[in-house]
Formats: structure tokens, sequence, C-alpha cells
């Protein structure tokens, strides 16, 4: 999955809640492509209130990965700030479409996306999370938290297929985007290069 993840007005600095409006882009992107991916892998995820709750759970996980490398790059005030916009932005878009297609009270749906977001950041604040990412348990614990949303007959295996696939790639693609949205200065843009027939 190809991200932009550069500004397009270089040279200055950029406030936190300007970091999370361009990161919310990117986390709702991996979460869609995570679904898609995981049922391309023949793990059955049915339209409706499953379809949610799977989205929900690997949401929060990418909240909390954004908000352990905010930790490491940006003072705690500008992570506390960074953190809250990311976190009410991407509620605030879930709570829309699931208000939508399901038929449900938008102030019901974020209420609840809130509530969850605020028990899981409790448990993952259990595991570990350093320069190079998060620990096994970080992962393990994302594994669960989908494994209790799927069907019987993908108990367990969906537990690997986020911890080795799923997990790896979206974490990779935050540090990634998260580390090109701090640079300030414009990157060069590759010229093409016409060959002759001389």
């Amino acid at each position: 999955m190809r991200i932009k993840s550069n500004w397009f007005k270089p040279r200055r600095q950029h406030t936190p809640s300007e970091l999370a409006g361009a990161l919310f882009f990117v986390i709702y992107r991996i979460a869609d492509n995570t679904l898609k991916n995981t049922r391309k892998a023949k793990f059955e995820i049915a339209i409706g209130k499953q379809y949610f709750s799977f989205l929900t759970e690997f949401l929060l996980f990418q909240i909390q990965v954004a908000d352990r490398i905010a930790y490491r790059k940006l003072s705690a005030d500008d992570r506390l700030i960074f953190t809250t916009a990311l976190a009410n932005r991407v509620a605030e878009t879930h709570a829309e479409n699931e208000s939508r297609l399901l038929e449900s009270e938008l102030s019901e749906c974020k209420h609840r996306f809130i509530d969850q977001l605020n028990l899981r950041a409790g448990e993952y604040a259990e595991f570990g999370y350093g320069d190079n990412g998060p620990d096994f348990s970080f992962t393990r614990y994302l594994g669960y938290c989908i494994d209790q949303v799927m069907d019987e007959k993908d108990n367990g295996w969906i537990i690997d297929q986020m911890m080795s696939i799923e997990a790896p790639e979206a974490v990779e693609m935050i540090e990634k985007t998260f580390r090109n949205l701090l640079e300030s200065e414009p990157r060069q843009t590759r010229k093409r290069v016409a060959s002759s027939g001389e």
C-alpha cells in the first residue's frame, strides 16, 4: 500500500493538531486495507457489527502506536494535544460511518468508541514499545482483541495473521509517516530523464 506522507508546504513547524490530522488519513487507510487483506486471507468478517468491531480494534491499536511514537518525538504537552486530536478525529469519522451504515445514533457511536479507547489505552499501557517498535505482548494483545470479534472457526488463527503480517506492516507505515511528517525540509522531486535515440 502506497501512502503519501510529506507536507505540501514545507519549511515550517507543524502543530501537534496538524500532525494528528495528517496521520489520521494514513491510519484510517491502513485499517481499511488491513480489513481487506484479512478477508483475502479467507477470514470471514461480516458487513455490519462485526465489520465495525474489527475496524474499531485495529484503529485503537494504531492510536496506541501513534501515541507511543509521539512519546519519543514530542514534548509531553504536544503529545497530549496530538493524541487527543488524533483520537477525536478517528472517533468522529468512525462514528459517522457506523451510524450511517448501521442506522445508529451518532453520539452513541462516538461515545462507545471513546470508552473503548480509554479501556484499551489502560490495557496497552502494560506493554512495551521501544525504538524498534512494539514488544511481543503489545502485538499479541491486538491479536487477542481481534480474536474476540471473529467467528469461532477463525478463533486462534487470526492472532497469527495480526502478529505476523498486519500489525508489523501497520507499525512500519505509521513510524515512517510520523518520521516524514516531522521533516520540515522539502524532499527533492525526481526528475524524469528522457532517453534519446542517439
